[in-house]
C-alpha cells in the first residue's frame, strides 16, 4: 500500500501553480510543470484526504475512503464541453457513501482554487422528492433543526443552494426560510488564501472541528434520503 506523506500544509507554491494554471491552461504548459502540480497540489491534498479520514469515518462508517474516490482529478473531460480547456483550476476531497445514486446524498467536501479555500456539506444535487421530505422534516422537526442549524452557523458556515425563482408558500418562521426555499441545500465555508492556517497543519484541525459540528445536520439529512427512497 502507497504511503502517504503526512500533511504539513499547502505552500505559496501551490496557489502560485493554481493561479498560473488559469492562464496557461493548455498542455504543453502544464506537462512542464507536472512535477510542480504532483508535489506542490497532488501530495498535499491527498495527504489531507488521510489526515481527514479517521474523523470522517467516525461521522459515517460508510463513507467511501479510498484516496482515488476522495479526491478531483485535475483532468477535464471536454469530450461534451464547450469549454475545451484540458484542465481543472480548483481541486477537492469529498466524502460520501458509495453509491449508484450520489447526487440525492449528503456529503462533505473540501476545495482549492487559486482564489479561496472552501469547505461543505449537503445536498447538492438532489431530486424534487428529497426536498420536499427535507422541508417536511424540517418542519416536524423545528426545534432541535435550528439547534443543528444554528451550530453550522456559529461554526462560520453560511446556508447556500440554488433558490426557487418563486419562494414556496411556508408558515415557518424567518430563520428557517433560507433553509427550505430552496431547490438544492447545503452549508459553505470561506477560508482567504492569506490566512495563515491553510499553510500549516492547522487547517486540517480546523476542517476535523467544522464537519464534527455539522454532523447532526448531516445524519439529518442521510435520514431524509432514506425515507425519500
Amino acid at each position: 500500500m502507497e504511503r502517504y506523506k503526512d500533511f504539513t500544509g499547502f505552500t505559496p507554491e501551490t496557489i502560485l501553480f493554481l493561479k498560473e494554471l488559469k492562464e496557461n491552461n493548455y498542455r504543453e504548459w502544464f506537462n512542464e510543470r507536472k512535477h510542480i502540480y504532483e508535489e506542490a497540489l497532488l501530495q498535499p491534498l491527498r495527504a489531507l484526504a488521510t489526515m481527514l479520514s479517521p474523523s470522517m469515518y467516525n461521522i459515517d462508517p460508510l463513507f467511501d475512503l479510498r484516496p482515488t474516490k476522495m479526491l478531483s482529478r485535475i483532468y477535464r473531460d471536454i469530450r461534451f464541453s464547450p469549454n475545451k480547456e484540458p484542465y481543472k483550476t480548483s481541486m477537492w476531497i469529498s466524502f460520501q457513501q458509495t453509491t449508484t445514486n450520489w447526487e440525492n446524498f449528503p456529503g462533505y467536501f473540501v476545495e482549492l482554487s487559486a482564489e479561496q479555500f472552501m469547505s461543505g456539506m449537503g445536498l447538492f444535487m438532489p431530486k424534487r422528492k428529497v426536498m420536499d421530505i427535507f422541508r417536511e422534516e424540517v418542519d416536524y422537526s423545528r426545534e432541535s433543526f435550528k439547534d443543528m442549524a444554528e451550530k453550522a452557523i456559529q461554526a462560520g458556515f453560511e446556508v447556500a443552494g440554488e433558490l426557487y425563482k418563486r419562494p414556496l408558500p411556508s408558515n415557518l418562521p424567518d430563520f428557517f426560510q433560507p433553509w427550505i426555499q430552496r431547490k438544492s441545500v447545503y452549508v459553505i465555508k470561506t477560508i482567504p488564501l492569506t490566512d495563515e492556517r491553510i499553510y500549516s497543519e492547522t487547517i486540517s484541525l480546523q476542517i476535523m472541528e467544522d464537519f464534527t459540528q455539522l454532523a447532526d445536520l448531516y445524519i439529518f439529512m442521510k435520514e431524509v434520503v432514506k425515507e425519500a427512497q
